[in-house]
């Protein structure tokens, strides 16, 4: 079992974060968990309970974390990316009361969260920018499961689809209107990142197509990141976080 505790590090009702502690007594190696939903207010951090559990329950301190989302106000461009810096950053308040380590700090997301994930990667090499909050604490490794590793061809797959893209909400724009921002948040346009980082993805995927994850893989390799890539067959969009899946195990090897 595990201590449980719902902590605010904003004054919005969707800044906050569910904090899970093991039942040890040294200090103890932080997961972030991020959830998806494609940055939109009708999914929360819920999606996550599982996996979070799961985590805690194998050792870790787990940090659920909940952002402003599109349809919530000051969610999307820049709200929701500040907010899941702020969320990181509020580790360093609870370090101490609550004996975190946070030298090694391991962030996995799911979907929108993968996104999410991969671009903070790319936040810890910059000090400062006129865009977004900074980047206080050191992250050691990122998993992205399902991910979307490129929000240009994202958008493109839900044209092609005749969806309403959830990419557009979420920039404020298409990729022809705000260009700039496809740059600087796309974790393929971030291209190389020197932290370890982790893409697993299923086959089955239709949501986010496995060939997202796949073509970031090759021109991160190509550009010298330190990355590896799981891609699992018959495996679903969801299937990544059930606990109970083989799927879940082939995380677990990563972060183990």
């Amino acid at each position: 079992m595990s201590n449980k505790v719902n902590i605010s590090y904003g004054q919005h009702r969707s800044q906050y974060g569910v904090l899970r502690l093991p039942e040890r007594k040294e200090p103890c190696p932080v997961v972030v968990t991020i959830h998806g939903g494609f940055w939109q207010s009708r999914y929360d951090l819920e999606e996550n309970n599982p996996i979070a559990e799961d985590l805690t329950n194998r050792g870790y301190a787990t940090w659920n974390i909940e952002y402003r989302r599109v349809g919530e106000e000051g969610g999307g461009w820049t709200g929701t990316f500040n907010d899941v810096i702020d969320a990181i950053n509020h580790l360093l308040q609870l370090k101490e009361p609550y004996r975190l380590d946070l030298s090694n700090i391991m962030i996995v997301g799911h979907s929108a969260g993968g996104h999410l994930a991969l671009w903070l990667a790319s936040r810890t090499e910059i000090k400062s920018d006129q865009t977004f909050n900074e980047l206080a604490v050191s992250i050691k490794k990122v998993i992205s499961l399902a991910g979307v590793t490129d929000l240009k061809k994202m958008w493109e797959f839900h044209k092609e689809k005749g969806m309403k893209s959830h990419v557009s909400a979420l920039l404020g724009g298409s990729p022809h209107e705000v260009a700039e921002r496809y740059k600087i948040v796309s974790p393929i346009e971030l291209l190389p990142m020197k932290i370890d980082h982790v893409l697993i993805h299923g086959v089955l995927d239709r949501h986010v197509p496995v060939e997202l994850s796949k073509n970031y893989y090759l021109k991160a390799i190509e550009m010298g990141s330190d990355i590896s890539l799981v891609v699992l067959p018959d495996v679903e969009h969801f299937k990544i976080i059930d606990p109970t899946s083989t799927a879940w195990d082939a995380v677990i090897d990563t972060i183990f």
